[in-house]
Parts: structure tokens; C-alpha cells; sequence
């Protein structure tokens, strides 16, 4: 097995030089490049990408055969020809003059390697297993990729910027370190990762001038998408928040898949509704995310799909916002986007559907009060939330609209979930299909000639239609 000693390289303006002119040394030139190095290629021929680096200045190609007199000024050397004796040649002549070489997929001939990056810049994370497998180590990367958030490069930025600060006034390092590990876990990072970066500068400046006061000691409530149902659907800044979150507060649309991946000891608060239905009232939902997060706690306040789409979101921020709360919005992939996807139905399609509505079938008082001169135009698709208990008022006011009673329907139960379940109706026959079908919430519509496609695009899973 071969070894290696971990380190990062500086290379920036030096001269580097890649022997080969084919796809892979133009893959190594542009890591090159990322670090700022000199690029000097030798090959009797380049590959479009290298050749076009070569005509506009980026890199300088040599057109010869490689010898040992080039290597005399480089600090770095990467072979990565076709030819495994060019390849041999090069590291036996870089070794020979101490030169670093790493030699394409050959790590015995290597005396570094090229490790499998995550770019936060200034932050990077180096993943090798020493040339034994690059799959292995491309997989470890990928998983890494979703827990170290993209921001974590802004905080070093921001850090840099107090480092003589903190060093004067934390002498010993212990207390240095102690100072910085409470920045990087607490509310101060939080303010940059939610994009509040010069809120988080300034705070930071006063734990200097006012320790523990930087922040305002109030908690913060983090309103949170969980998406149509599918927990690989969620973002990986709602996967970071829920795993920090003291409190939950959670929907009847959130999938029990979801909520099983919120931090194990937070506590869970049920506010589920169902129309007509509600176990907590709307104000007393907002009342508890503030008072909860004036405890200095903080909440997630996590709903189904993205809670600015028929979520009442906005509702829930405006009252944090008098109250002088802080939040955070992640947005959710919407139930529409998910459902239409996973039922192989695209909402705009450059044949049938030029536009897409949302609307909400919720009735108020009995009535379902929509556009519905809006929403019987041509070549549009709509899409209906929480459809059921309207279904009767939808289909009579389309139908005196003008809307063909042949326009196909999807029902879509459980989208994106493996319960998920697919009924393809017309405009006409969608009140007695819902009922024989027995179709329970959480369903929803899509109405437009785009469902057509349903039947060579469905993927997820055995659609069943309805149409006669």
C-alpha cells in the first residue's frame, strides 16, 4: 500500500508543467488553474479545450517531445499521457531531479497525489485513500458535500478578518480556541449562513468589545420546506437546521420521514391542520414560534412543500418580524413541482402548456372563489392544492367556462413518497372518479393537455386511468 503525507501546496504564479495534451491533462490544467499556478503543457498535440487555453494566452504549450532539460524550472509536474513509457519516463527524471510528480492513475510512480476536493474556498477538504480507489473517495466526497454547508468558505473570510483581533485578546490559545468554537457553533455563524453577512460582522466586532452580547440573546425561528414528501428531496440547509433546532413545530403534510431526520432530543409540537380541522389554531401557532424563540430557543417551524406556496409562511414571518424575532426562510421543493414530476408530468411543455397556475381549492363558507375566466384559458396548466373538497364547484364553473369536459386530469395522492399513487380522469369524469377511487388527501390536481404525457413519461410508478 502505497503512503502519503497530507499537505496543501502553493503554487500560485509558479510554474507547473503537465506532460499530455489529451481530456485528462486538461482536466489537471484546470485544477491548475484554480490555484493560480503557471501553466506550461507539453504534447505534439492538444486536445479543443487545451488548444483553445493555448491560443488565448491562459497556458503555454511547448510542441515537442518531453526531455529531461525542461525540468529544470518547474515545481510541479503531472503526466498524464497515453503512453505508460512517456509516463514512466517523466517520473523516473522528476525523481531523479525532486521534483513532485504525480502520474495519471499509476500512484506507484507517484511521489504526490491528487486528492478529491470540497471547494469552500479559503476552506478545503481533501479526501485520499493513497490511489487504492478514487471511486471510494469520490463517494466519501459526496457525502461530505451535504453536511459541510457552501457558506463555510465566508465564514473563514470573515474569521481572517478578526484573527490579530482575537490573537490580542485571547493571548493563550486555549481561550482562542474556546472563543472561536463558540463563533462557529452559535448564532453569529447562523446570521452568514442565512445571508446576513454584515449583521454577522458586526456582531462578531462586539464580542470583543462586549463578550456574550454580540448577538441579541433572543432565540430564532427557522421557517423550513420539508418538501412534497420525499426526504431526499429536502435541501441541505434544511437537513443543517433541523439537526440544530431545541423545538419543533411540524404540519400534518410533513411526511413522518421528514420529522424522523430532526435533531433526537428536540422536542416535537404537532400543529397539524386539516381544512375545517385545525389541532392548533393559526395565531396560536404564531404565538407559540414567538414565545419559544423569546426563551432563546431555537425553532424550526417545518411545513409540507415550501411555506411560502399556499403555507401561510408569510403570515408566520410578518408576526416574527413586529416582535423583533429573528428567522430564516428555506425555501421546500413545492408539492406541485414534486408531485408533477414523480407522476411524469411536466407543467409546461413547449406543445401544449405555455403557462402554470396555482391555486387553492379550499373552500371558505361553501363557495370556491377562483379566477375562473383566468384559469379556462388555452394552452396553460393548473395546478389545484388541497382540490378534493372542491372538486364539484372546480369542474361546474370550468365546465360554464368553456373548458372541454375531455381535458384530462391527474390525481396525484402522496406525491413523491412510496405510497405515492397516480389516477388519470378527464374534466368530466373527475368528480365520480375521485369517489370511486376513494382518493384521500393529501392530493392534488393537475389539469391540462401536459397530462397526456403521463403515459410515456411516468416513472415512478403504475398510473391508473380513469377516462371513460
Amino acid at each position: 500500500m502505497n503512503m502519503f503525507f497530507p499537505m496543501f501546496f502553493r503554487i500560485e504564479e509558479r510554474p507547473c508543467l503537465v506532460v499530455g495534451g489529451g481530456e485528462v491533462a486538461a482536466r489537471k490544467v484546470d485544477q491548475l488553474l484554480k490555484a493560480k499556478a503557471e501553466v506550461h503543457v507539453v504534447a505534439p498535440d492538444l486536445c479543443e479545450k487545451l488548444s483553445n487555453l493555448s491560443k488565448n494566452g491562459t497556458i503555454q504549450h511547448d510542441n515537442s517531445i518531453f526531455s529531461e532539460d525542461l525540468l529544470t524550472k518547474y515545481v510541479l509536474i503531472i503526466a498524464a499521457t497515453n503512453d505508460s513509457k512517456v509516463n514512466l519516463t517523466v517520473s523516473k527524471f522528476a525523481n531523479n531531479h525532486n521534483i513532485p510528480i504525480n502520474v495519471v492513475d499509476a500512484p506507484e510512480l507517484c511521489m504526490f497525489i491528487m486528492p478529491s476536493v470540497i471547494d469552500r474556498g479559503p476552506v478545503q477538504v481533501a479526501i485520499s485513500t493513497g490511489g487504492a480507489s478514487p471511486v471510494l473517495a469520490r463517494l466519501l466526497r459526496a457525502r461530505l458535500e451535504s453536511v459541510i454547508p457552501s457558506a463555510y468558505g465566508r465564514l473563514a473570510e470573515l474569521m481572517s478578518l478578526f484573527r490579530e483581533q482575537a490573537k490580542s485578546h485571547f493571548p493563550e490559545m486555549r481561550h482562542r480556541h474556546r472563543f472561536w468554537e463558540n463563533i462557529v457553533q452559535g448564532p453569529i455563524a447562523e446570521l452568514l449562513f442565512s445571508g446576513q453577512e454584515q449583521a454577522a460582522k458586526d456582531a462578531l466586532a462586539r464580542e470583543f468589545s462586549e463578550p456574550g452580547r454580540g448577538v441579541d440573546k433572543c432565540g430564532e425561528v427557522y421557517l423550513v420546506g420539508g418538501g412534497p414528501g420525499d426526504p431526499d428531496l429536502l435541501t441541505f440547509r434544511a437537513l443543517r437546521l433541523m439537526q440544530q433546532a431545541e423545538v419543533v413545530l411540524y404540519d400534518r403534510l410533513v411526511a413522518s420521514a421528514i420529522v424522523d431526520l430532526v435533531r433526537k432530543d428536540a422536542e416535537r409540537i404537532y400543529v397539524g391542520k386539516e381544512s375545517d380541522k385545525h389541532t392548533v389554531p393559526q395565531e396560536e401557532i404564531i404565538q407559540l414560534l414567538i414565545k419559544l424563540a423569546k426563551e432563546g430557543k431555537r425553532v424550526l417551524r417545518l411545513k409540507g412543500g415550501d411555506p411560502f406556496i399556499f403555507g401561510r409562511g408569510g403570515e408566520e414571518i410578518e408576526s416574527l418580524a413586529a416582535e423583533g424575532v429573528p428567522f430564516q426562510v428555506v425555501p421546500g421543493i413545492t408539492a406541485a413541482a414534486g408531485c408533477s414530476s414523480y407522476a411524469g408530468i411536466p407543467l409546461t411543455h413547449r406543445d401544449y402548456a405555455q403557462a402554470c397556475v396555482f391555486v387553492t381549492g379550499h373552500m371558505k363558507d361553501g363557495e370556491l372563489s377562483l379566477n375562473w375566466d383566468m384559469l379556462a384559458r388555452p394552452n396553460q396548466t393548473i395546478v389545484v392544492y388541497m382540490g378534493l373538497q372542491g372538486v364539484e364547484a372546480l369542474v361546474t364553473n370550468l365546465l360554464k367556462q368553456g373548458m372541454s369536459a375531455e381535458m384530462p386530469v391527474a390525481i396525484v395522492q402522496q406525491g413523491t413518497t412510496p405510497e405515492q399513487r397516480v389516477v388519470i380522469a378527464t374534466l368530466g369524469t373527475l368528480k365520480n372518479v375521485a369517489e370511486s377511487e376513494d382518493i384521500q388527501p393529501p392530493s392534488m390536481l393537475i389539469i391540462g393537455k401536459v397530462v397526456n404525457l403521463h403515459e410515456q413519461l411516468a416513472w415512478h410508478e403504475t398510473v391508473t386511468t380513469e377516462m371513460e
